[in-house]
């Protein structure tokens, strides 16, 4: 796949997943934009095609800047992946207000305000591509994390919409879901389950490899090599989906 002159904005482009999507596009010849919080951490991965840009996507004014920015120093941007989260659990009676909008305006505002802006110049291109990172608890829900699984079907929500209002045109618009991936959520999660579970480290990570139908977690790049499947030309017609990675049906 040859992707030379096409700029992506990859928001939590720093670490995990974002990190391995923004290495695959500028392996394939692509300026890439990457985003999060902590500028520290972008410059340690940045340098070649990957660019770095601190930004806060709960933040809307920081989004409408930066990605302007972005553009103005690279171009239209053809390729949008909206990436960046939290994944934090709470039952239903701890979870208050204070919580859930937490929760949504990183996972849902600030997707949704990443492709509004990016869509600003990618509708001036002839071909585009914006991929959300969903995930496995927005097709079904997880039990204990009602914010994070509402915010993520609402997420699959935005891109099936979107798919819609620009259908039969030249960007696509679809969701990645992958299920427990190694990253450094999942080591969080894993020693957050230590404590509350009273379990071992190898215990508290059978209960996370366990969740995956194969029974391992996945690889960053697997996520990674989707994306760029769904950059090639030839998944044109691939739109409006939800392709779950979960290393079995779900």
């Amino acid at each position: 796949m040859e992707l030379s002159g096409k700029h992506a904005l990859v928001t939590g482009g720093g670490t995990g997943i974002g990190l391995a999507i923004a290495r695959s596009l500028a392996a394939a010849g692509a300026e890439v934009t990457i985003t999060g919080r902590r500028l520290d951490v972008l410059q340690q991965v940045a340098g070649g095609r990957i660019h770095a840009a601190a930004m806060d996507v709960t933040d809307e004014a920081a989004q409408i800047e930066t990605i302007a920015n972005a553009v103005a120093a690279r171009g239209p941007i053809q390729i949008c992946v909206a990436n960046a989260g939290i994944a934090e659990g709470r039952t239903l009676q701890k979870t208050d207000l204070e919580f859930w909008r937490k929760i949504m305006a990183t996972n849902l505002d600030g997707a949704f305000v990443t492709i509004r802006e990016a869509m600003r110049s990618m509708t001036t291109t002839d071909w585009g591509r914006v991929i959300a990172v969903s995930s496995i608890a927005g097709v079904k829900g997880l039990k204990g994390a009602g914010a994070y699984s509402a915010s993520k079907h609402a997420v699959i929500g935005l891109i099936r919409s979107y798919s819609e209002e620009f259908m039969g045109g030249p960007i696509t618009f679809n969701a990645i879901c992958p299920a427990y991936v190694d990253t450094d959520i999942v080591t969080r999660n894993v020693e957050a389950i230590k404590t509350r579970a009273g379990v071992s480290q190898d215990d508290a990570m059978s209960m996370m490899t366990s969740q995956n139908r194969h029974g391992r977690l996945i690889a960053a790049d697997e996520i990674a090599r989707t994306a760029l499947w769904l950059c090639d030309p030839a998944s044109g017609s691939v739109n409006g989906q939800t392709i779950e990675i979960a290393g079995g049906q779900v």
